[in-house]
């Protein structure tokens, strides 16, 4: 969902967007981007529900989810991923991308030539 989306419905003062994109200058509202994907290595984004309650201190440049430790790890031993591309272009794609805060470009691969 884009930010204009959220403007045009009303919803800009009381939704948030949180997303591993980047925006354009029009973004407006709390939007939370460039995140990195934790929630693959079963970071504490994997243990989120629809409804639970998400807490956002801009100031302190936080994010966290409002469950206790326990209540995240036990939620955590039920998450299930989906399979990874082991063949092909996404493999291979998915094996040389640097992570959304490293910029998202593919690394160049050490050849011994």
């Amino acid at each position: 969902m884009t930010t204009s989306l959220l403007v045009g419905r009303g919803m800009d003062e009381s939704v948030a967007l949180i997303t591993d994109g980047r925006f354009s200058g029009s973004t407006r509202g709390p939007c939370i981007g460039h995140i990195s994907p934790e929630a693959a290595v079963n970071g504490p984004i994997a243990a989120v529900r629809d409804g639970d309650l998400i807490i956002i201190d801009i100031p302190a440049r936080r994010l966290e989810i409002a469950l206790s430790a326990p209540e995240i790890q036990e939620r955590l031993k039920t998450v299930v991923h989906s399979k990874k591309v082991k063949r092909g272009a996404l493999a291979r794609y998915a094996a040389l991308v640097t992570s959304a805060d490293k910029g998202a470009v593919l690394m160049v691969p050490d050849y011994p030539f």
